[in-house]
C-alpha cells in the first residue's frame, strides 16, 4: 500500500540464500482483518507508508534452512507476524507479545502479500494435512482468541462477549473449549449473530432489541456472568459490561477504540472488578488455535464471505466498505 486507499503491485527480486532456521513459504491465502481495513483508510496510528500487508496467511513451504527440524518442504504452514528484540524485561520474562521493540509484519515491516516470504522456524507452525487454506489464514485470529481466553479463569462461568464480528465469534468459540459453562454473545448486527450461531455459540442477543442487562437476564437468569469480553471497541460496549458482570468479575479487553474511552471508575472501584488487556498471541496460543481448528472445536467455516484473487486487493476492501457488518473474512487468493 503506497498511501491510503492505493495499493501499488510490483515485481521485487526472489529472496536470496536461506539462513540456518529460516523458511521459505509460497503464500496461498491472506486475511483481511479490521487492523489492515485501519491502515487502508490511514487510521492506524503505528503504521508508516508505504507498506506491504498481511499478517494472518497460510502457505507451503519451499524450502528451509539447513539446521531447520520442525518444517520440511511441502508442508502446509503458517507463522506468527511478530518481530520481536528478545533482550527487553517483556521479552526475558517471556512476554515477548509485549516487547518493547515489537514489531508486526504487515504493519511496521513488511507483510506476506507477496509469492514468496521467508521466516524464522521458531514462528512457524505446521498446519494438519487435512486443513484447508482458509482454515490455514484463520489461525492468526483464532490464536487472538486462544490468548485472550488464557488471561482469565473462565472453567465453569458464564461468559458474555460484546461483538460478534471475527474476533468476537473466535473468543466466543474458545470460551466453550476452555470450560465456560454457557457463552452469551452479543451484537446489533443480526446477520453475524446468525454466524454465530453457525458456529455453535449458546446463545445470541441482538443489542438494538433489548439493553444487555435484558440479554443476561434472558439467556442466564439468576446466575448472570462473571467473565466479560469486549470486543467491539465501543463505549457503550464497555460500560454495559462493567456495570452487568457479577460484582468480583473480570473483564478482557480486545477492542480496539478510535477514540479512547472514560472508565467508569465507581464500577471498577465499588464492584472489584479485575480489568485485563490482551496483546496478540504467543506461540501457545497459535499452536493451540491450529489444533482446535483441525480437530473441528473452532469453527471458521462460516465466518468466510469472499476471496478475492490478488490482483483484486484494492477490491476486496471496497467489497467490505460496501457490505459494512453483512461480511466477517474476506481474504485474498495467490
Amino acid at each position: 500500500m503506497k498511501h491510503p486507499g492505493n495499493i501499488e503491485f510490483r515485481q521485487v527480486p526472489e529472496p536470496g540464500p536461506l539462513r540456518d532456521h529460516e523458511v521459505l513459504m509460497r503464500i496461498k491465502r491472506i486475511g483481511i482483518c479490521g487492523s489492515d481495513v485501519h491502515v487502508y483508510h490511514g487510521k492506524h496510528p503505528a503504521t508508516p507508508y508505504p507498506v506491504v500487508q498481511g499478517h494472518e496467511y497460510s502457505a507451503v513451504a519451499e524450502a528451509v534452512g539447513r539446521l531447520v527440524t520442525r518444517v520440511k518442504p511441502g508442508q502446509m504452514v503458517t507463522a506468527r507476524p511478530q518481530l520481536v528484540c528478545g533482550t527487553c524485561g517483556p521479552c526475558r520474562r517471556g512476554q515477548y507479545n509485549t516487547c518493547q521493540h515489537l514489531k508486526v509484519q504487515g504493519f511496521q515491516a513488511p507483510g506476506v502479500a507477496q509469492d514468496l516470504f521467508v521466516v524464522e522456524e521458531d514462528r512457524t507452525v505446521v498446519l494438519d494435512e487435512n486443513m484447508t487454506c482458509e482454515q490455514g489464514a484463520m489461525v492468526e485470529p483464532a490464536a487472538v482468541g486462544a490468548h485472550a481466553t488464557r488471561r482469565a479463569d473462565l472453567k465453569g462461568l458464564n461468559v458474555v462477549v460484546s461483538g460478534a464480528g471475527t474476533i468476537g465469534n473466535l473468543v466466543a468459540q474458545f470460551a466453550k473449549a476452555r470450560g465456560a459453562k454457557k457463552v452469551l454473545i452479543t451484537d446489533p448486527s443480526t446477520y453475524r449473530l446468525e454466524i454465530a450461531g453457525q458456529c455453535g455459540i449458546d446463545g445470541v442477543w441482538c443489542i438494538r432489541e433489548g439493553s444487555l442487562e435484558e440479554g443476561a437476564r434472558s439467556f442466564f437468569g439468576k446466575e448472570g456472568f462473571q467473565v466479560g469480553f469486549e470486543a467491539a471497541g465501543v463505549k457503550a460496549s464497555l460500560d454495559g459490561l462493567m456495570e452487568q458482570v457479577e460484582k468480583g468479575g473480570s473483564l478482557i479487553i480486545l477492542g480496539v477504540y478510535e477514540q479512547n474511552p472514560v472508565v467508569n471508575m465507581y464500577y471498577l472501584g465499588e464492584h472489584e472488578l479485575n480489568l485485563y488487556g490482551t496483546m496478540m498471541y504467543r506461540q501457545e496460543d497459535y499452536e493451540a488455535a491450529a489444533e482446535l481448528i483441525a480437530s473441528g472445536h473452532i469453527i471458521t467455516e462460516p465466518l468466510l464471505s469472499r476471496i478475492f484473487p490478488f490482483e483484486e486487493y484494492l477490491q476486496a476492501y471496497q467489497f467490505i466498505e460496501e457490505q459494512g457488518d453483512r461480511t466477517l473474512k474476506v481474504m485474498i487468493r495467490l
